[in-house]
């Protein structure tokens, strides 16, 4: 019933108990995990993980930290990668201005690029923006893509509703479990149920109570039961719906009941 639209199970944090990680999972009601690549290697790190595992899926990308590192071979590797059935989506591409690991300037160069790159792949974009909110947005929709999802939203509703409005799905992650996250409880409030996904981001940002922890896709129940909470509605309805909403973005079939 569960889908992980959002994780990194690529990443070193994982490499020790990848397995189990995956088993515990599947025992929690994940169904699904889309694992996101965020540089060449990480990218075909996914897909290797992606193809053990029939549940798994995997995305191709530059994360805004790594552009600075990318060329035309990168993304030559990328498209090659993109062809594999198994790969659902391009992304994480966008904009981090919080951080700045790559520069301003690069960041804007790269992303115009990918988008470019992903209409060209025929895939939906896994948008990162990252107090880069008016940049990340007037990009987007200067591309002419219209599916995709801003991942791990941090905008308020208004940003929220002009995402909408575009085609695009907002993600919300564990923090939303956090007593401090109001902006982000008004956006679930408002945001109509068809226009979200759940995610974990992990090994970052767990849920409570596994707050400070390693995160990984079996805590994604508590960010279920969060919205559902906030929305008033079964975490059983919130989940079937943002599975739903998940397996439409990124054109998966329904998995054939056990």
């Amino acid at each position: 019933m569960l889908v992980d639209s959002h994780a990194h199970l690529e990443m070193k944090e994982f490499d020790s108990d990848r397995k189990d990680v995956i088993e515990r999972a599947s025992l929690a009601g994940v169904d699904c995990i889309i694992t996101v690549g965020t540089n060449p290697g990480l990218s075909r790190k996914a897909l290797s993980i992606a193809r053990q595992y029939e549940n798994v899926y995997a995305t191709v990308g530059v994360h805004p930290h790594d552009v600075a590192k990318s060329n035309d071979k990168s993304f030559d590797e990328l498209k090659v990668l993109a062809q594999d059935p198994k790969v659902v989506a391009y992304g994480e591409i966008g904009l981090d201005f919080f951080r700045n690991i790559s520069p301003r300037e690069k960041q804007i160069e790269m992303f115009a690029r990918q988008l470019e790159l992903a209409n060209e792949l025929n895939l939906p974009v896994i948008i990162h923006d990252r107090d880069a909110h008016e940049e990340t947005l007037s990009m987007v929709k200067a591309s002419g893509i219209r599916w995709g999802v801003f991942h791990c939203f941090s905008g308020d509703w208004a940003m929220a509703r002009k995402c909408i409005d575009l085609g695009f799905y907002i993600s919300v992650p564990g923090v939303v479990t956090f007593d401090k996250s109001k902006v982000l409880h008004e956006v679930v409030r408002q945001a109509p149920l068809n226009s979200i996904l759940l995610e974990t981001d992990c090994p970052y940002l767990a849920p409570v109570p596994y707050r400070g922890k390693r995160n990984e896709p079996s805590f994604i129940i508590h960010t279920a039961k969060k919205v559902a909470e906030i929305k008033g509605m079964t975490w059983e309805d919130v989940a079937q719906t943002a599975a739903v909403n998940t397996r439409k973005l990124f054109r998966i079939k329904t998995s054939p009941a056990k």
